[in-house]
């Protein structure tokens, strides 16, 4: 029997030294965060196909690195998984409001999970993605 916990992980890389990449992970597990709300979310209530959607946070990379990254990784089938990059840098957080940090992180995510539709329904996944971004919608609105 497999082991039910939350479809959706976080992962954060930050290379810089300037303070920005703790500011950024308090809004990923701190007090409150997108991870202690996501957390809800069990794999098992959406499909059998995909245990984990991991949201890979990516603070200010290097210019290498964000040439690199894909909108989407592709699902790994043994892991039954997939890694979504979301780029965080000044522009679209560091220069914002608490409250304008908040919908940037909700609706890039939302936004992923639409292009993780699209891997779904090409791969035949049972992964029922609609259901989870207004899960995720509600639980972040919260």
């Amino acid at each position: 029997m497999r082991e039910t916990k939350s479809i959706l992980g976080c992962f954060v890389s930050s290379f810089r030294k300037d303070g920005s990449g703790p500011l950024f992970t308090s809004y990923v597990w701190g007090e409150n965060s997108i991870s202690e709300r996501l957390s809800v979310l069990m794999n098992e209530t959406y499909g059998n196909d995909m245990e984990l959607i991991l949201l890979q946070f990516y603070v200010n990379p290097i210019p290498y690195l964000r040439q690199q990254l894909k909108e989407i990784e592709g699902y790994r089938k043994k892991e039954k998984s997939i890694g979504i990059p979301i780029i965080v840098n000044d522009e679209n957080f560091f220069s914002k409001s608490e409250a304008e940090r908040f919908e940037f992180l909700k609706q890039s995510i939302l936004q992923k999970l639409d292009l993780l539709a699209e891997v779904v329904k090409k791969k035949k996944l049972d992964t029922n993605i609609q259901s989870l971004k207004e899960d995720v919608e509600r639980v972040l609105s919260a």
